[in-house]
């Protein structure tokens, strides 16, 4: 004889329901482990090298570190959307940081545009005749007006004497590009860096080549 609280029908019901829930937890668990994770794409930024200097300078020139304000420093893209509304992007990024990526590719210009004598990259212990030092205030993707985005770089760039026991800049000059974005992906937005810091460097190199410096 069966107990009054107990319910035969009641308890096939709770053993049925707890199947239930075990296979949809199984089945969602399953798809979750299917399913590909969505792999980060990293980019490296390669511009063309400038054109050669008509006159080489005979002192030689140590390419220090070309710093990022703060908000632009880590790898992950950044996205302007409002006067101070900032994105980064967690799938798309550089390969490395930009201090490193914009100071080699510095020096590997000056190399390309045979400005000086010998260009010396960051890192090295060779102090050279001058440092060049930079500062990237500006390093997004400006995507206020819709349908036209923008990529972004700003540098300031600063020549000082590489032996001088009190640093004194000699030479200074501050970069901007803005170049409009083809096509809004990371691709596009990548190509559109590139094309800005290819043509910054073209105008450092030229504008190294013309500036008279001290013996």
């Amino acid at each position: 004889m069966n107990s009054p609280s107990f319910s035969p029908r009641a308890h096939a019901m709770r053993v049925l329901a707890v199947i239930v829930a075990i296979a949809i937890a199984s089945a969602l668990a399953a798809c979750t482990l299917s399913r590909p994770a969505v792999a980060k794409r990293t980019f490296l930024l390669e511009p063309t090298p400038p054109p050669m200097a008509s006159v080489q300078k005979l002192a030689s020139v140590r390419v220090g570190l070309v710093n990022v304000a703060a908000p632009y420093r880590g790898k992950a893209f950044v996205y302007r959307q409002g006067e101070i509304k900032f994105e980064a992007d967690y799938y798309n990024e550089f390969f490395v940081a930009p201090t490193a990526m914009l100071s080699e590719t510095t020096a590997r210009a000056l190399t390309a545009a045979n400005v000086f004598r010998r260009v010396i990259p960051p890192g090295a212990t060779d102090a050279g005749d001058f440092v060049l030092d930079g500062f990237a205030s500006e390093f997004y993707v400006d995507l206020r007006e819709a349908g036209k985005a923008v990529a972004v770089v700003a540098i300031t760039y600063y020549l000082l004497p590489a032996n001088s026991t009190l640093p004194t800049v000699i030479w200074s000059r501050e970069y901007q590009q803005r170049i409009p974005v083809a096509e809004a992906t990371a691709d596009g937005f990548a190509r559109a860096w590139n094309t800005a810091l290819g043509a910054i460097l073209a105008d450092l190199a030229r504008d190294l080549a013309a500036a008279e410096l001290p013996k």
